[in-house]
């Protein structure tokens, strides 16, 4: 399984360009392996890492050192986000499975009163 961080800013065109295109190349990758991806937004991942959405980068690494029970801080920086990125994903990924088998259910279930 990948998980690949949804890319969103408003801001910084370049750099969101950049980010996008590297997260395509990974998502293109795993699929030509056959292997599933899944997507978070970075709002996702905040609020799985530290219940805030809106949590600053210094928050989100001081609960992914915490959650993983880390001596140190992940170096570089964006260690931090990659592992709460998988931390999201892995936390989530099992309700959302969960979420989808119910709706299945509950089509198939529809289709037959029909």
């Amino acid at each position: 399984m990948v998980a690949v961080e949804r890319v969103f800013s408003q801001h910084n065109v370049r750099t969101v360009m950049g980010t996008a295109q590297a997260g395509a190349v990974a998502l293109t990758a795993a699929a030509r392996a056959g292997v599933r991806v899944a997507l978070h937004t970075p709002s996702e991942v905040k609020a799985a890492v530290t219940g805030n959405g809106r949590a600053d980068k210094a928050q989100v690494t001081t609960m992914v050192t915490r959650l993983l029970k880390l001596t140190e801080r992940p170096k570089p920086a964006d260690a931090a986000d990659a592992l709460a990125l998988a931390i999201c994903h892995c936390w989530r990924t099992p309700m959302q499975t969960k979420m989808q088998e119910q709706i299945a259910l509950a089509q198939r279930a529809q289709g037959v009163k029909r």
